[in-house]
């Protein structure tokens, strides 16, 4: 089995940051806004560089993307930038009415998502993100695993004619995917198996590889597959390894209801049906503590892959 290893730690908030600045260089037509958190969201480099294309609305989100969604009239191509709960949760019926019905060309970027924002605590976690966006007709949703990723995704999107849904998180992970064009849509299968299918997103696809290599270990051969776009899904990677494995694991750091789980189980049972384990939250807020405490008491890494495999294994 192929393995993978890392060099460096590195939050994916900083991919997005690096991908702006990239961007700000290349594509005059891209303008960023953000709510009174530049730092957070690595964005002071595209504010320094581009004054004139910086837009620092304060707390007020949901003004924020009814100017985003002005902005692309002119045909600019707005990326706003605030943590994932009050990108999504705080500001819903703007997005729904200004952006996504009347397909507007804007950018959602959204850090600090899911458990790994940490001490912060329920009220600034969100983990039901995925479902809101992916349930807005022509949205597109991207949860990203790492650094290299995220900067390539956030790059791409700006190509991408319709609004975006682009997730990432708060703290440092490990830096694994090589750099790649990104392409929307498109899973990546980074190890093949032949006993079972783990399909994991965001920062669920490192602890899925870990699994993995865990698992081989024991005699049991996973296929890894990294999906990044939730929505559009890829439909045909995931049926093409189920075809081959006979089950499968989904893992996200995200509410067990309308996650990557629930779309991939809406795909296997319109297209092949097959025994399915969910690693995710088991509908509940989060709470404070580190991310790694939290990881580790919604079990949401390796090791909660390997308990789900094991168990749909025995259901094939």
């Amino acid at each position: 089995m192929k393995k993978y290893t890392y060099t460096e730690k590195k939050d994916t908030r900083s991919g997005f940051g690096d991908g702006l600045t990239e961007l700000g260089k290349t594509n005059p037509d891209v303008v960023a806004l953000c709510a009174d958190l530049t730092g957070s969201l690595k964005m002071e480099v595209f504010a320094k560089n581009h004054p004139e294309r910086f837009y620092q609305v304060g707390i007020a989100e949901a003004n924020m993307m009814g100017i985003a969604a002005g902005l692309t009239i002119g045909g600019k191509i707005p990326f706003t930038g605030t943590f994932a709960n009050f990108s999504t949760g705080r500001v819903y019926d703007q997005i729904r009415q200004s952006i996504a019905y009347s397909d507007k060309n804007v950018k959602i970027c959204a850090s600090h998502a899911g458990l790994t924002l940490g001490e912060d605590g329920a009220t600034h976690q969100i983990l039901e993100d995925i479902g809101l966006m992916k349930m807005l007709p022509g949205m597109t949703v991207i949860n990203t695993c790492d650094y290299s990723q995220t900067k390539a995704a956030t790059i791409a999107i700006a190509e991408h004619e319709g609004p975006v849904y682009l997730r990432f998180g708060r703290p440092k992970v490990p830096v694994f995917m090589t750099e790649q064009p990104f392409e929307i849509g498109k899973g990546i299968q980074l190890t093949e198996g032949t006993d079972v299918t783990i399909v994991a997103t965001g920062h669920l696809v490192w602890e899925a590889l870990q699994a993995a290599e865990q698992l081989e270990e024991k005699g049991i051969s996973a296929e890894v597959i990294n999906i990044h776009t939730i929505k559009p899904l890829d439909e045909e990677a995931i049926l093409k390894s189920v075809a081959k494995t006979g089950c499968i694991v989904t893992a996200e750091e995200h509410n067990i209801f309308g996650g990557l789980g629930e779309s991939v189980a809406r795909c296997l049972a319109i297209n092949n049906p097959a025994p399915q384990e969910f690693v995710a939250v088991n509908d509940s807020f989060g709470e404070s503590a580190t991310p790694e405490q939290l990881m580790e008491k919604y079990g949401l890494n390796d090791k909660a892959i390997i308990n789900a495999v094991e168990k749909v294994m025995k259901r094939k």
